[in-house]
Order: structure tokens, then sequence, then C-alpha cells
């Protein structure tokens, strides 16, 4: 992990900041805001009567039971009233409760889906630069915490409400020692301050540990075969320990942030004032008599005054974990690591597939270029093999042809037109991919070929098949093309997983095909079925073939070596032989079986 990005999520996020964060956040609960407005009437309404019912008893306790008035009667319509206000209150409670939860819930929803939708805009330059787990955590954990932080919402403005309207009740029955408690005030905003500072930087480092967590399962789940073959057990659990322990120890400082600063304080805050408020009532009945039941509206009061300060401030831990995720959350929207762009207006159609590379130079980090100058022809129907060592520059070719990244020097044509002057959608339809590694979505076969595109039929799904000799093989499972498919496809073999691909890329019937080393994961034998199925496939399309087995790309019309970034040698199979450069020695030695 980069020393500057953990650094930064170990910072305290500034006042000013925490701001612009609530107010963005805000915007989220815009299309569930008539939701949110009833829970809080719903929650004023709470205040209003808690207020009221210290007032039933206050006066039940100083006109009755003081005066020894009290009658069945009267006892009975008290008891009543103070029942019925109470059940009020729990009808009100359950009904502020659910709408402001039901929104809260819609709303982190409504987050999570539209921080999906932003990844998928995102080019591979962000995914190449992020964690996975880092990214999961932030659409699963952080997003989760949005919820709590919602609800939170909820608990500050029904105990704003509270405090308020209690002060309001304890200035009515006596003003001065209303007065008295507010000086507890200005030591509840230190400690509210001091603990937002220290707090939000914890939080911050948790959350990037448990970012780093996520990353370290994500790594040992996906390479579980290489950790077993290489006996790397031990290392990686050492590893996740060590990542565990750091967590551990963000989650035991705030503990302990929290221990200290949380409802410690407020219970001797709301001590002292109960004291001071006995105090002051005390003196003034030495001078006149106090009711009782005054004192005990009062308390009361001082006790709904300060309870829920109490509460807000055990929830302030919530509300700043909230405020943390919220900023990951963001920062992934306002990443500007966008896919390449097309055009303003772009509307070209891919009619004939012709391909030509002007002088196309490209570079994954805008430092150290890994395409120079690179120039070539495919004319319609026509396959051009791209070979070379490894890091030679074959993929990169694939990767801005497919617009997975952006070149920044030179030009891509199609049909004569930039490639820029298609819509993507277009690019995607008439360009069919086949990588080096099938991957498989969980579901059935024909799900896997069709796509999830409602207007590909089965029939064509079978014609699919059968053209790449899929059919084989599928027609023997007991379910046929609605044969399960588990994650990444793990219960067929690497032969029949790229079959399903390449089916999956025939269906849609390209102009243009684009094959990753699509047969170097594959059997001799799978290979020999499907050999005769691409050449099928290759008929009427042209093709950009990166080959790993230099025998699969003899026929091809255009083969170019790769090296460094650079086309050191073009020309078909037999003039690149006959130049006896390097395609001739790597010929020779896959030849030769070295």
């Amino acid at each position: 992990m980069d020393e500057n990005y953990q650094s930064e999520w170990t910072k305290s996020i500034p006042l000013k900041e925490q701001k612009k964060i609530i107010k963005r956040l805000m915007k989220f609960a815009k299309p569930f805001r008539r939701t949110f407005i009833v829970a809080i009437l719903f929650a004023f309404a709470l205040s209003v009567i808690n207020v009221l019912l210290p007032r039933i008893i206050q006066t039940f306790m100083d006109d009755h039971l003081a005066k020894q008035s009290a009658t069945t009667q009267v006892i009975l319509f008290f008891a009543g009233m103070y029942l019925f206000g109470v059940i009020v209150k729990s009808i009100i409670w359950f009904f502020q409760w659910y709408l402001y939860s039901m929104a809260s819930l819609k709303t982190y929803q409504y987050v999570r889906v539209r921080l999906f939708e932003k990844l998928h805009t995102l080019g591979m330059r962000y995914f190449d630069q992020t964690p996975a787990g880092s990214t999961v955590s932030r659409v699963t954990n952080d997003t989760e915490t949005l919820f709590e932080f919602w609800y939170v919402f909820l608990m500050v403005l029904t105990g704003i409400f509270a405090v308020v309207s209690s002060f309001i009740a304890m200035f009515q029955i006596n003003g001065e020692i209303a007065l008295w408690t507010l000086v507890f005030l200005p030591i509840l905003g230190i400690v509210i301050w001091y603990y937002q500072k220290f707090s939000s930087r914890i939080y911050r480092n948790m959350r990037e540990k448990l970012s780093q967590l996520n990353t370290k399962l994500n790594e040992s789940i996906s390479g579980m075969r290489i950790i077993q073959q290489f006996r790397q057990e031990a290392r990686l659990a050492k590893e996740f320990e060590q990542v565990n322990n750091e967590y551990l120890d963000t989650r035991y400082a705030m503990i302990k942030t929290n221990s200290i600063l949380l409802s410690p304080i407020i219970n001797f805050l709301y001590a002292l004032a109960i004291a001071l408020a006995l105090t002051l009532f005390g003196i003034d009945a030495l001078h006149s008599p106090v009711e009782v039941g005054l004192i005990y509206a009062f308390t009361t009061y001082v006790q709904g005054f300060f309870n829920p300060m109490s509460q807000m401030m055990d929830f302030l831990s919530t509300f700043t974990d909230g405020m943390v995720a919220g900023s990951r959350i963001l920062k992934i929207m306002d990443t500007e690591e966008y896919a390449p762009q097309q055009n303003p207006g772009a509307d070209q159609a891919i009619t004939s597939g012709k391909i030509e590379f002007r002088n196309v130079s490209f570079s994954y980090d805008g430092e150290h270029n890994v395409l120079n100058n690179i120039s070539f022809v495919a004319n319609p129907g026509e396959t051009v093999a791209l070979v070379g060592h490894t890091g030679s520059g074959k993929s990169s070719i694939i990767n801005v042809l497919m617009r997975f990244y952006e070149f920044y020097e030179g030009q891509i044509l199609i049909d004569d037109h930039d490639i820029r002057e298609y819509p993507m959608e277009e690019l995607r339809k008439k360009m069919g991919l086949v990588l080096q590694d099938a991957f498989l979505f969980y579901g059935d076969i024909a799900g896997n070929i069709r796509m999830m595109n409602p207007a590909i039929t089965d029939e064509q799904i079978r014609h699919a098949a059968e053209f790449v000799q899929a059919n084989k093989f599928i027609d023997e499972l007991p379910k046929g093309y609605h044969s399960k498919v588990i994650e990444h496809g793990a219960s067929y073999s690497s032969g029949q997983r790229q079959l399903i691909t390449f089916a999956r890329t025939i269906v849609t019937d390209p102009k243009i095909l684009v094959l990753d080393e699509a047969t170097a994961n594959i059997d001799t034998e799978t290979e020999g079925l499907i050999q005769e199925g691409l050449a099928k496939m290759r008929q009427g399309r042209t093709t950009i073939a990166i080959a790993h087995r230099l025998s699969t790309i003899r026929d091809a019309e255009l083969i170019l070596v790769l090296d460094k970034g650079h086309i050191v040698e073009r020309g078909n199979h037999e003039t690149l032989l006959a130049q006896n450069g390097l395609y001739a020695d790597m010929y020779k030695l896959q030849s030769s079986g070295v």
C-alpha cells in the first residue's frame, strides 16, 4: 500500500471539509425528502409529548396529593391521561422510527447503486491503481455505515427538539435556575470539539485498515491455488494477522476515546446540573414554600435536557464514522479517471471493419511508453497477428483498440473514421473480444452466451455454440444450456469456459474479432475443436489476434512482431521465416518443443 495513500486516511477531517461532506450527502437524500420531513414532524411531536407528561404528574402531585384532595375519580382521570399520553408517545415514536429508517435505508441503497454505476464509468487505470478490496469495502461497508449515519441525523434532530423544549419548560417553571443550567454548555462544546478532532482521524485510519483487511482477504481467495501450491499459507496468515492487529489497535483507540469523552462526561454534567437545581430550589425554600411536583417536573426536564445530549454524544462516534465513510464514497464519486470518451455527437457505424493504426503511442503511467509509433492496416476480412515476448506491447494494442485506455498520440481509424467518432455502444456491438482468461458469470450457460440480452433467441444461442463446437460438451450436460455456472465457471474446464466465451462473442455477429491469446489456456484436444470454428469466425471479419502459439497464425495476412513497444518485423509467415529474425527464432524454439 502506498505510504502517501495511507497517510491521507490517518488525518483528521477539518471542520470545513466536514460541512462540505454533510452538504453533499444531503443531496443523496433529496429523492426521499418527503418521508424524511414527515419523520421529522413526528420527532417534533414526540418532544411536545415528552414535555406534557411531567406536567400531568406535577399537576396531580401539587393540586391533589399535596392538598389531600385526590378522589378515585381524580386518580383515574390523571392515570388515564398519563396512560393515554404514553400510548400516543409510543405510536408517534413508532412512525418516526419507521419512516426515518425506511428513508435512510432507501438513501443508502440509492448511494450504493450510484457508486456502483460510477465504478462502471471509470477507466482501467483507476482499477490498476486501487486495490480491489478497498473498492469492495467502499461499496459495501462504507455505504452500510451511511444507513446508521442517516439514523443519527434523526437522533440529533430529536435530541435538539428535546433539549429546546425541555429548556423552555424549565424556563417556564423557574427562569433563573433554568439559565444556570446553561453554564454547562461551553464545557460540552469543548468536549464535542475535542472529540471530533481526534475521533475523525482514528475513524479514517480504522476504515483504511478495514479496506486493507478486505484486500488481503480478496487476494487470498482469488489466489488460493497459487497460495497452496507454493505453500504461502503461513506467510499470508502472518500478514493478515498483522493488518488485523493494526485494525484492532484503531478499534481500541476508538473505544478509549469514546469511554473517556462520551457518556461519562455527560452523566457527570447531568449530575452537577441536578445538584445545582436542588441546591437553588433548597435556597428558595428557605424563604418561601416550594411545591414538590414543581421540583419533580423541573428535574425531569433537566433529565430531558441532558439525556438527549448523552444520546447524541453516544451517536457522535457513529456520526464521525459515517462522515469518514461519506468522504471515502465521495472520493470515488469525484474520481475523474474515466473510461475513454467518444466525441460529442459520435454517430458513425462500422460497416466493413477496416482498422488502421497511425503512429499510435501509449503509456499507462504517463511517463514510460509501452507503445511507440505503432502503424499498420488491417483490411476487411484480413487477420493481423501480434506476436512478441511478454511485455512487448501486444495486449496494449488490444487495450487502446477496445477503448479500455486512451492513447495520447497518433490516430486509430475504423472504416477510415477516427475511432472516437463511433458511439461506445457501436464499438462494443461490432467488436467481439475473447480474452485469455475466460470469465463466466454466475447463472447458466445460456445466460452467459446471451449476456442478459433478451433480443438474442435460444436459436441464436444454439447456433453460436454449434459454430464454435461448444455444443459437443453442452449437449452432454444433464441440463444442457441451462446447466448451472458457479462463480467464474469453476465447475468447467478452461477449454470449456473458453468455448462458451467464443459462443458469447459470435452470437452478436461482430464485424471485428479481437483475440487476446484466446487459445493459450486450451488443451491440445480442445484447441483442435475450436480451430475450425475460429477459421469460420474469421471469414468475412477483420481479426486482430495475439498469438501465443505461432502455429495458429500461419495463415494470417499480416504478422506484426513487437519488442519493447516497437514493431520490429512485419509480414506473413513465410516472409518472416525468410528474414531469419526474431519471429524465425521464436518459431524454431516452439517447433523444437523448447
